[in-house]
């Protein structure tokens, strides 16, 4: 057994706030900068011009690289052998983001009711925590900040099984399509089959951490990703909606068993700011 420190956690959840919101993935800047020189319009070219130097600008001045800092959205394994020494890892989590967002100055952007009194938190509190138990006494952290622009184009439904592959390849490219430039594209796509209807909003989301075109293992899956992004790509909406040849930078499927009666579907969208740092304790 293995004791963690709870200040270690929550220290460690605070420099992941920072992180996360000031420094680009690097997969997520190498995708950028290829469909930047694979684009052939001039404004959408700009725009991809205007992304990296605004990834630059975040990451040597230390500042947000968009204004909307997001929801706390944490994807967190735990070792059956690891144990706080105090609190719940819950806890320390809400600790670190409520000092993060804090320390490093980023919007707070949680309402404490959604409809009757949506009223500021003012500490970006409470979080979203996906919790799994894992072998081992290492604890797994993981940072996806989801701004409301890209979260508000989220979907989900609930396709009879007979609609099968076409009707999957169907819904997904005509939720992004319908998004347009609301998601501030060009966007990665995560999509979520299986499960349960609520499982597989989890799903979509998680398929946004992978690295950036790292196609599924299950070359099934990976030929489908293929086909919706060409499919996607091949719209027109272009980079903030106005137009070009990239509109999504890649899509990624995750999967799991279902009730032979459904077929649920869900897509979660980043915007080309794809955040997300990670720290192992």
């Amino acid at each position: 057994m293995r004791i963690v420190n709870f200040d270690t956690v929550a220290e460690a959840v605070t420099d992941l706030c920072g992180r996360a919101a000031c420094d680009l993935p690097h997969d997520v800047l190498s995708a950028l900068r290829d469909a930047g020189t694979r684009e052939r319009g001039e404004l959408a070219g700009d725009f991809f011009a205007q992304y990296l130097r605004n990834a630059e600008l975040a990451a040597t001045e230390r500042l947000p690289l968009c204004q909307d800092t997001g929801f706390a959205v944490f994807f967190a394994e735990m070792g059956r052998d690891a144990v706080l020494d105090r609190g719940t890892l819950y806890d320390a989590v809400t600790a670190g983001t409520r000092e993060g967002y804090r320390r490093f100055f980023l919007r707070k952007s949680i309402v404490a009711d959604p409809l009757f009194d949506r009223k500021n938190t003012t500490d970006n509190t409470p979080v979203i925590l996906h919790l799994s138990q894992v072998p081992g006494d290492r604890i797994k952290l993981v940072l996806a900040p989801k701004g409301g622009g890209s979260e508000n184009m989220s979907a989900l439904r609930m396709l009879k099984p007979s609609e099968g592959r076409r009707g999957v390849a169907d819904f997904v490219t005509d939720a992004v399509i319908c998004a347009g430039g609301n998601p501030c594209p060009p966007t990665i796509v995560g999509v979520g089959i299986g499960g349960t209807m609520e499982y597989a909003a989890y799903l979509a989301k998680r398929a946004l951490l992978r690295p950036v075109g790292k196609p599924s293992p299950d070359p099934r899956y990976a030929e489908l990703e293929a086909e919706i992004l060409e499919r996607i790509n091949a719209s027109g909406v272009g980079a903030q909606g106005l137009g070009g040849d990239i509109t999504a930078l890649a899509v990624h499927i995750e999967f799991h068993p279902c009730h032979l009666a459904s077929l649920p579907v869900a897509v979660n969208l980043n915007c080309h700011a794809a955040r997300h740092a990670e720290v192992i304790l």
